[in-house]
């Protein structure tokens, strides 16, 4: 039997990954079963378990997947020029929520709220995941860093927390996806700024 190209690895490893969304996004994590699936990708259990050994496996690609989708988005908007503003960026991430959730076959948003649980059931995950996870906060404080040199946030702005409350503000949306009602880009942009404002009014004057 002929050797398979790394091309035709690689899409059959994401051929099986995809499936395997597929039943997380219907019955989670726990209870979808290897044998789920397996039916659902089509081929036998042992060409599944030659690119899987276990459910774990499978879990732990797809919450690497997911958290490198989330560093991306960032990549990207880092990537552009001109730099996008706050208001351009938050409009961003509503869209790629959105886009997350509209697969015909998987919701990518309901896979990362089982993230944080698996993330806190089994360490080493919850380690990758903050790893992860420090790295999107990163490129968030830098994209902030332009925005205060750029005027767009205030000379006191601390790129950190403003870094800090994106990051906040991308998994209340999920949250609020799948557990209250969705919040658009114009809503927050009108929230932040009334907050800010009203933040700022009670701000101590500093020393």
């Amino acid at each position: 039997m002929p050797r398979l190209s790394e091309d035709t690895r690689a899409r059959r490893r994401e051929h099986i990954l995809r499936s395997a969304w597929a039943c997380f996004s219907r019955d989670g994590f726990h209870a979808a079963s290897m044998d789920d699936v397996i039916a659902a990708t089509g081929v036998s259990s042992s060409a599944v378990y030659r690119y899987f050994r276990s459910k774990e496996e499978l879990i732990d690609a797809t919450v690497e997947v997911g958290l490198g989708l989330v560093r991306d988005i960032f990549d990207r908007i880092l990537e552009a020029r001109p730099t996008p503003g706050p208001a351009e960026t938050l409009a961003t991430i509503v869209d790629e929520l959105r886009d997350r959730t509209e697969h015909p076959d998987y919701d990518l948003s309901k896979i990362a709220m089982q993230t944080w649980a698996e993330a806190l059931r089994r360490p080493p995950l919850r380690e990758r995941t903050r790893a992860l996870y420090a790295e999107t906060q990163e490129r968030l404080a830098e994209l902030a860093a332009r925005w205060k040199d750029d005027g767009r946030l205030p000379a006191h702005a601390e790129p950190e927390a403003a870094a800090a409350v994106i990051f906040a503000l991308m998994h209340g949306l999920i949250v609020c996806r799948h557990m209250a009602d969705d919040v658009s880009a114009d809503t927050l942009v009108r929230g932040l700024s009334a907050l800010g404002a009203g933040v700022a009014g009670e701000r101590p004057a500093k020393d």
